[in-house]
């Protein structure tokens, strides 16, 4: 049987205000958000599975619950990042809270990684290759979207106000950092 993919970072040259960042816990939640907030609720008076799980409720931004952040991708869909340690115990806990609704949770975690792009200029270099209007008033801080770089599907999350993480499917992170390379040098 062949070895699992590695969860390890690729090798790429080092550029100022982008780096690499350390693998997380994905997982992609499909479900209906009104009915997983009530169950979620309902688990928390409970006692069981009180505020395990994240859920982004406003449209193309992100929440936080501690070490996890769900992005809200779709008016069913649902980004959730965390702990790549966490990941196990986490989807235990979701799939709890969950017991009963009709929901879809997918560890995607060897599927992509995470670039971040930081500085003053940042805005400017993502849009060498993305459409997105990439300033303050259209994109806060928070924003998360889908959306293309250059020849690749991301997800786009602005994570401060120069900083932001691109979501990458790992096959193409060689891709957008070369490409955010060139875009840097020019």
């Amino acid at each position: 049987m062949a070895e699992p993919a590695k969860r390890q970072p690729p090798s790429v040259a080092p550029l100022a205000g982008l780096r690499v960042l350390a693998p997380l816990a994905r997982y992609a939640l499909r479900v209906d958000l009104a009915v997983a907030a009530a169950a979620a609720a309902a688990a928390a008076a409970a006692g069981a599975g009180a505020g395990i799980m994240p859920l982004a409720t406003a449209v193309c931004r992100a929440s936080q619950l501690r070490d996890w952040h769900a992005l809200w991708l779709g008016p069913d869909e649902q980004l959730l990042l965390g702990p790549a340690a966490a990941g196990a115990a986490f989807a235990a806990a979701v799939g709890n809270a969950l017991q009963g609704v009709p929901h879809s949770l997918v560890d995607v975690s060897h599927r992509q990684g995470a670039l971040e792009v930081s500085g003053p200029a940042a805005a400017t270099l993502l849009n060498a290759a993305c459409p997105l209007d990439l300033g303050l008033a259209a994109t806060p801080v928070g924003f998360c979207s889908r959306t293309v770089f250059g020849k690749a599907e991301i997800v786009l999350w602005r994570r401060a106000e120069h900083a932001f993480q691109l979501e990458v499917w790992r096959s193409f992170l060689p891709y957008v950092h070369g490409l955010l390379t060139l875009a840097a040098a020019e």
